[in-house]
């Protein structure tokens, strides 16, 4: 019976972000997890390589590009989606940018880029994705946000502020859909490298002090984060709504770790 809860067969999921980092190892996880499962993001040629892993694992995929801050690129990808399958069962929504600066002197050109894709650009897809999962009377989303959307983080104030934003859309969304079918969470990963981050934590003394502040001491792995989103995308959650999960080593729960 345990397994049945987590197994995915016959569902259908979408990945915004799902062809680099956590958005890629979210999209296999899915596969693994028995979902037919669509990645997309703006580049044709990590789209067609991601969708062939999926396949190769003998789930179904589509190739097709999207950019988040283009409602109508987010449509055409429900469009194609509908018509290839039928119905979008789950949605992750894993395309994220980031920018360091002093927060005095932020251009606002590059605080209106990082707000318009972490948090509008979720946003759309919730509207576009969750108003066919309402139709349907079923629907899992699962949003990410990040620790930032807890705790300040040096010079990523754009970064932080859509983070923080994120987590209030999920619970707002949450229960505005709660009678129709349809769960809306968000996973706060900790510290993975990915290459949205890799130049500021990877042999850094900013990445040295996420490091020490995380009580498992070292960095998360990509697969490590593919469990909540299974668990959060099945049917196991049936009754969890408006919730932040953190898969983050402790990092949240720390006070002193020594």
């Amino acid at each position: 019976m345990g397994r049945s809860l987590f197994d995915l067969s016959g569902r259908v999921a979408v990945v915004t972000g799902g062809t680099t980092g956590l958005g890629h190892a979210i999209a296999l996880g899915l596969a693994e997890a028995g979902a037919d499962v669509v990645p997309s993001s703006r580049r044709l040629d990590q789209v067609e390589k991601t969708a062939a892993e999926i396949e190769a694992q003998g789930r179904r995929s589509l190739r097709v590009t999207s950019d988040v801050t283009s409602r109508a690129s987010l449509e055409a990808l429900r469009d194609a989606v509908l018509k290839a399958f039928g119905k979008v069962d789950i949605l992750i929504n894993a395309a994220g940018i980031t920018h360091k600066a002093p927060t005095l002197e932020v251009d606002e050109a590059d605080w209106s880029r990082v707000i318009e894709t972490n948090l509008t650009g979720t946003m759309r897809a919730c509207q576009i994705f969750g108003s066919e999962m309402v139709k349907a009377g079923y629907g899992r989303i699962v949003n990410i946000a990040s620790l930032t959307s807890f705790r300040g983080f040096y010079r990523v104030a754009a970064y932080s502020a859509s983070k923080a934003a994120v987590a209030s859309l999920t619970q707002v969304l949450a229960i505005e859909l709660a009678h129709s079918g349809v769960n809306v969470n968000a996973i706060a990963p900790g510290v993975f490298p990915t290459p949205l981050n890799v130049s500021l934590i990877q042999g850094t003394p900013r990445g040295e002090e996420l490091i020490l502040r995380t009580p498992m001491g070292r960095f998360g792995e990509h697969h490590e984060i593919a469990g909540a989103a299974i668990f959060l995308a099945s049917q196991a959650a049936s009754f969890v709504t408006g919730e932040i999960v953190a898969v983050d080593g402790g990092f949240l729960a720390s006070g002193v770790n020594q």
